[in-house]
């Protein structure tokens, strides 16, 4: 199995590396806004994560970017509805929860549904 690198960094390197060090490596967008620092709910969580990182932690921070101390941690991000259960893995990294945490459904088309025209008034209902 291939090692994991990011920015041909190993993990290693990367679980090492200070916050500053890590946004060093991001694109341009990511490393504004963790250069403006983290808000109140985003520290809280954080601070979560880091007391008890095997527990399954829910938040509404969908704009959260997902960092190094992250990997591992099961997160239910709220996607309007639902808590999605999103488990973080080291390619997400740099990416934000939102991204994984879907907000609409994918359309499944199929046969008219119940009152949609009036020809499906006579379709046989099961």
């Amino acid at each position: 199995m291939a090692k994991f690198m990011f920015r041909g960094r190993t993990w290693e390197e990367i679980s090492k590396m200070s916050l500053e060090e890590f946004s060093k490596l991001l694109n341009s967008r990511v490393r504004r806004s963790l250069k403006r620092g983290l808000t109140e709910e985003e520290k809280k969580l954080l601070k979560r994560i880091r007391e008890n990182p095997k527990k399954f932690h829910k938040t509404h921070c969908r704009e959260m970017i997902i960092l190094p101390e992250m990997v591992g941690v099961k997160i239910g991000v709220y996607n309007g509805k639902e808590y999605t259960p999103v488990e973080v893995k080291p390619e997400m990294i740099g990416h934000r929860l939102g991204e994984f945490a879907l907000t609409r459904k994918p359309v499944k088309h199929s046969s008219p549904g119940f009152g949609a025209t009036r020809s499906s008034k006579f379709v046989p209902l099961k």
